[in-house]
């Protein structure tokens, strides 16, 4: 949904906590551009929040974004897309100007997208309209809100759009938006079907919640909000599935993707659906077995003190 661009409170003081790992061989990468890390090791999307403990009102939390609510996947295969999906490019990809309503917390461009760059939910989607343009050769990631194409591709028009370094931990400035309404990266809180494939997702996933409150906590840097009831969560809020919720009669797909759900979590990135999980389209995504989302209720839910967290030198 359209990021409101509203003045942005301090984010949340970070203590020491967990000591990151720096082995290279942990670093999270993405099909079609395996020479990135998307992000270092040490980012708050690639660090695992298993054992940190739970916020005082993550009961009122979970109330806010729906005790009662199922989860749902939102990816899939089929058409539409069904999901957030990207594309890679290399250094020899034509730079092309795009045109910002938010120009003043957007990364001016050009940017590297081609004239057939995917858009969620296709071509003529009324939806959000993202495009993600991951550049394999400089390991940068370029992401644009509310994107279409003007004059077959050779320019586009956006909301609002972020560049970032996938070698870095910079994150924005506090206060400015991104292509998300938290001011947050998109890419590296996808679901991808490569991961699933292997078993295993070591990172967190994108999240949408009803409503949210007017704050943001690390690694988010705006809010979407004029609500400042401390029992809705606010951007960038960490969401984890309880230790004690059995994901042992889930089909192979979701189980991989709950599991990273306790491990890794689950950051709040815009306001929209409860229990929204984002990932990217495939065909190789089973939606039979997807649809188990919905037997994951709000009450297997948790609110994470990602304060606890190290926060990562930029």
């Amino acid at each position: 949904m359209r990021p409101l661009l509203v003045a942005a409170v301090a984010a949340l003081v970070t203590t020491a906590g967990c000591s990151p790992s720096s082995d290279e061989e942990k670093d999270v990468r993405a099909s079609g551009a395996e020479e990135c890390p998307v992000f270092p090791s040490s980012s708050h999307w690639n660090q695992p929040v298993d054992d940190l403990p739970v916020r005082g009102n993550s009961a009122q939390i979970v109330d806010s974004i729906g005790r009662d609510k199922g989860a749902h996947a939102d990816f899939g295969s089929g058409p539409g897309p069904i999901g957030i999906p990207y594309v890679t490019v290399s250094r020899g990809t034509k730079r092309v100007p795009i045109r910002f309503e938010f120009a003043d917390e957007s990364d001016p461009g050009p940017y590297p997208v081609p004239r057939d760059a995917p858009i969620e939910g296709g071509p003529d989607g009324d939806g959000d309209r993202h495009v993600i343009v991951l550049d394999r050769d400089a390991c940068k990631l370029y992401e644009l809100f509310s994107a279409t194409p003007e004059d077959g591709g050779e320019s586009w028009r956006a909301g609002s759009g972020a560049t970032w370094d996938l070698k870095s931990n910079a994150m924005r400035e506090e206060g400015w938006t991104s292509a998300d309404a938290a001011g947050l990266p998109i890419f590296p809180g996808l679901a991808r079907p490569d991961e699933v494939d292997k078993g295993k997702i070591e990172h967190a996933l994108r999240i949408t919640v009803p409503t949210s409150r007017q704050a943001f906590v690390y690694p988010a840097s705006h809010y979407a909000s004029d609500d400042p009831d401390p029992d809705q969560p606010a951007m960038g809020e960490r969401l984890r599935l309880k230790k004690s919720f059995d994901i042992s009669g889930f089909p192979r797909q979701t189980k991989v993707v709950l599991q990273a759900l306790k491990t890794y979590g689950a950051i709040v990135a815009d306001n929209g659906s409860p229990w929204f999980v984002s990932g990217v389209p495939s065909s190789r995504w089973d939606n039979e077995d997807l649809q188990s989302f919905k037997r994951v209720p709000g009450s297997a839910w948790e609110v994470v003190d990602s304060t606890k967290l190290e926060r990562p030198q930029p």
